[in-house]
């Protein structure tokens, strides 16, 4: 693998004006509403998920302007915690993963990456080779852990039976997790959605590969931090 550590994997300043606000409320998974400069602005949440260890009154935030006519005025980025700036929104994840696949994440470099692939009735996040590759984001850190799913998510175990079948048609299937925040391993979420954390372990019974890497935030940049192991239990 040729990705190292501090390697740029995307630029946020390529997205356009971004400001500095604070946490408010949220008033649905799609809103929050923040203060900026002392005044209240609508904020487009990226992120269907929980947040609740995230998005707490006064976090600082940062956030891309949004064009004149949109019904928000800002889109969330990322939010400020004790290790430092951490990406909350989702629609980055395809781009950030792509260029961590194309510098070898996956432990190869693929001839042909594809992105939102279909395979029976639905689509992987992509196809690099022969293998199909499901994208999971983590922003839950418990007891130093990064855990998924923070939520219950019947599409994520979608997924994940999606990949078992590939991998019994004979092709390649990897679960890429991200880790937003830093932590010392990955595991499927002990509580907060079973159906997940048992298909999550029939999957690497069946050879579904794991596949994890943090990242984190300098400037406008967002940079591979380092690989993301299982955690010992989850072996």
């Amino acid at each position: 693998m040729s990705l190292k550590e501090g390697e740029i994997l995307f630029d946020l300043s390529t997205l356009g004006a971004t400001v500095e606000g604070r946490f408010l409320e949220r008033p649905n998974r799609f809103v929050a509403v923040a203060e900026v400069a002392g005044s209240t602005v609508k904020v487009h949440v990226a992120d269907t998920g929980r947040l609740e260890e995230i998005l707490t009154p006064g976090r600082p935030l940062l956030l891309l302007r949004n064009r004149p006519g949109m019904k928000t005025d800002c889109t969330l980025l990322a939010a400020k915690m004790e290790e430092g700036w951490v990406l909350i929104n989702t629609r980055l994840h395809a781009p950030i993963a792509r260029r961590a696949i194309e510098r070898g994440v996956l432990g190869f470099i693929p001839r042909i990456l594809q992105s939102e692939v279909r395979y029976g009735r639905s689509r992987f996040d992509y196809r690099a080779d022969d293998t199909f590759v499901e994208l999971k984001g983590c922003s839950l850190v418990q007891e130093n852990r990064c855990r998924f799913p923070n939520a219950p998510t019947a599409r994520g175990v979608k997924h994940l039976k999606e990949l078992i079948s590939a991998r019994k048609e004979g092709f390649g299937a990897i679960l890429l997790v991200m880790g937003l925040r830093p932590c010392d391993c990955f595991e499927p979420h002990p509580e907060r959605d079973e159906a997940f954390r048992r298909t999550f372990y029939e999957a690497l019974e069946s050879d579904v590969v794991f596949c994890g890497f943090t990242v984190r935030i300098e400037g406008s940049k967002i940079l591979y931090a380092a690989p993301l192991d299982l955690c010992p239990s989850s072996g």
